[in-house]
């Protein structure tokens, strides 16, 4: 099927940048039955009338799926409830909510995993609100008169631990004045005797140093005031502590340095103590995201805290005087909520991991929500919650919250989803709200989300748009005629911007007698050489040329950062079809899409961006994997620019690639190779997830 759409280019891996890292693209949803009921119906890569009428049927089906149908009407998102408890303002993670319920009433640690943005942290605060209030305690700790060195700690409800030190303050302070009171009486009675027996200056320079001695050697009463190391007074719900990045100290507690330890100028190592976050968040709830980032000993700590509830706080530096003190036990009964992306299971501390998962739970955060009616509903409420949370946007009208549910289909990469990267989404928001501010605009309209998609563009963006520009002026690809062994290949940067990707081939003589090699160049990681391994075995089936006696030569250029993934290798394939065979490819074609051994045509991900790559780059074609066909959404702007051709074999690819009369023989024998093909499995998310779990990058 051939059909008109507008999409940014973006494609297969590739490190473009240090701020953009692996250009990677992570394969998502295929929905087979989907693709194949939309090849039935374009009838593959039609041309002539009869695929200009398969075109015009897709791209109405494309503007119909564009229209936004929430199911209701409403003036602006002031006319939307925004619930008062932050579990009810959790969207699309129903399994998660579920778990958090069932945690805070049973006090279990939760572990969640999954893409930055998803409403991790969310959860752990709405967590907090969950939990008992009456059972809050506050925490004190006492001078030991015996070891100064172990102060004692005591346990209090919730508020009593103010009342306590004030009561303490206020003894404290009457003794001191009744002291104060005896000792200026008996310093004037000195006085006064002095004069009488005419020595006054003696009387008071002995009053003076009475008053010296006693200061320097009495006990001081603010020694015995306790300190109040938790408090949890007047505190609205149980407490919520993020410890993310915390060093020892802040995270375990520690005990402050005294550079005056004699003398009588010394502090009181119990007033020195200084609870740690594990104690903060005593009966309350400990976030830490990114958890594998804590050190080793710290995770081991930790892991102590959890299992014992309770944990003394010494000095973490061994050089401060703090090192010689040393708490009692002090209780930190705590819910744990630890978070990070997959690759926080591989790294955190296996003892404190297992401590999770067996007394507690863990959860896989999703990045997608289908695209339903109700779905949409909660997409109005998140555009109003957002609006409440930041109080300085003005609401939202009905077209503005449309063009939000428009770019998280988008953002979905998946068609019948939306997006559930939720932060990324409210930034989104809020510069459309800052838009419609500095404009004095009573309401937020479409025209402002518009805007700030143009303005809000991420740093991957800006840089993928200064690079197609500066390939663009220096000709690093073609956009126009035919060229042998040359293909402009689609990659994506960062996840959400698609760059051209020009792949090179050249086929020369092998330097030794022994059996040719395939040489690729452009610091290839993991998964693109091996993606090249499975390009040459395509290729050594399906041309029929002795290869044996050639090197292969294969270039991506301008790859200065490396490329990830396989979803290039399609176009590698052409490209060395093309060197072989000698025929050119049209460079106003742009393609992606994995390749199996076979010669099929396997999904990617971040089709949509690649397009749009494509168009802003002045293709005219692009070729993507059938089985994405459904997950194309694109702006409108594009749509009359570039035409989208989905293919399911690499026949199909050289049909729509290849120019000149020598490319029909290769087509047929193609196709008598590919004859033999077998069904595209769908891709789950937790399949595609378990890939980057153990290392692998689409």
């Amino acid at each position: 099927m051939v059909y008109n759409k507008n999409q940014n280019i973006d494609e297969s891996s590739e490190n473009m940048d240090e701020l953009a890292q692996n250009i990677g693209e992570p394969v998502q949803n295929v929905d087979t039955s989907t693709a194949d009921q939309k090849t039935e119906e374009s009838g593959g890569g039609m041309t002539g009338p009869e695929s200009n009428q398969v075109k015009a049927e897709s791209e109405s089906d494309q503007d119909d799926y564009e229209d936004v149908d929430i199911g209701f009407s409403f003036e602006n998102t002031s006319n939307i409830d925004v619930p008062k408890l932050l579990i009810d303002q959790v969207l699309g993670q129903e399994h998660a909510v579920e778990v958090v319920k069932k945690a805070a009433g049973q006090r279990r640690h939760i572990m969640m995993i999954g893409t930055p943005g998803t409403g991790k942290s969310l959860l752990a605060k709405a967590m907090a609100e969950l939990l008992p209030k009456e059972e809050l305690k506050d925490i004190l700790v006492y001078p030991n008169m015996e070891d100064l060195n172990n102060p004692k700690i005591r346990e209090v409800p919730a508020g009593k631990g103010r009342e306590i030190v004030m009561a303490h303050k206020m003894e404290a302070r009457k003794k001191v004045q009744a002291r104060n009171m005896l000792m200026m009486l008996f310093v004037v009675g000195i006085i006064i005797y002095s004069y009488f027996v005419y020595e006054l200056i003696w009387g008071i320079i002995a009053g003076i140093m009475i008053l010296m001695l006693t200061r320097q050697f009495l006990p001081k009463e603010e020694m015995m005031i306790p300190k109040l190391a938790v408090s949890n007074y007047d505190k609205e719900h149980a407490p919520y502590i993020d410890a993310t990045g915390a060093h020892a100290g802040a995270l375990l507690g520690d005990v402050r340095h005294d550079p005056f330890q004699s003398g009588g100028l010394e502090t009181p190592a119990h007033d020195r103590v200084e609870a740690g976050d594990i104690h903060k968040a005593h009966k309350g709830v400990l976030f830490i995201d990114e958890i594998n980032t804590l050190r080793l000993e710290s995770q081991q700590s930790l892991l102590t805290a959890l299992q014992e509830k309770e944990y003394p706080i010494t000095g973490q530096s061994e050089r401060s005087s703090g090192a010689l003190v040393k708490t009692e036990p002090v209780p930190c009964d705590f819910i744990m909520v630890s978070a990070g992306n997959l690759d926080a299971v591989q790294k955190m501390h296996p003892a404190l991991r297992s401590r999770i998962k067996g007394y507690g739970y863990e959860v896989y955060m999703q990045d997608s929500m289908e695209d339903t009616p109700e779905n949409r509903k909660k997409m109005v409420r998140f555009v109003a919650q957002e609006v409440v949370r930041d109080g300085h946007i003005p609401h939202f009208n009905e077209g503005a919250v449309e063009e939000v549910i428009r770019e998280a289909r988008r953002r979905a990469g998946r068609k019948g989803h939306l997006t559930l990267k939720l932060r990324d989404l409210g930034g989104l928001v809020r510069v459309a709200g800052d838009i419609a501010h500095s404009e004095g605009a009573p309401l937020t309209t479409a025209e402002h989300v518009l805007a700030a998609k143009r303005i809000a563009r991420s740093i991957e963006q800006q840089l993928a748009d200064s690079y197609l520009e500066h390939r663009k002026e220096y000709e690093s690809f073609l956009r126009k005629g035919s060229a042998v062994g040359r293909v402009n290949g689609l990659a994506v940067m960062g996840g959400d911007s698609g760059i051209v990707l020009p792949i090179v081939s050249e086929v020369t003589p092998a330097i030794s007698g022994a059996e040719g090699r395939i040489v690729a160049t452009g610091k290839l990681k993991t998964i693109a050489k091996e993606a090249v391994q499975n390009v040459s075995a395509v290729i050594k089936n399906m041309t029929g040329t002795d290869i044996s006696r050639h090197d292969v030569h294969i270039q991506f250029v301008g790859t200065y950062e490396g490329v990830e993934g396989d979803s290039a290798s399609v176009s590698i394939a052409t490209a060395v079809i093309s060197a072989i065979e000698k025929i050119p490819v049209d460079q106003t074609v742009a393609m992606t899409g994995s390749l199996s051994v076979r010669g099929d045509v396997l999904p990617v991900g971040g089709v949509t961006y690649k397009i749009e790559a494509a168009a802003q780059a002045g293709m005219k074609k692009v070729i993507i994997p059938k089985s994405n066909e459904a997950d194309v959404l694109i702006e409108k702007a594009y749509k009359e620019k570039i035409q989208i051709i989905p293919v399911s074999s690499i026949a199909e690819v050289m049909e729509h690639s290849l120019v000149g009369p020598k490319k029909n023989s290769i087509i047929e024998k193609l196709r008598n190779i590919t004859r033999l093909n077998f069904d595209i499995p769908e891709v789950s998310p937790a399949s595609v997830q378990a890939k980057n779990l153990f290392g692998c990058r689409n």
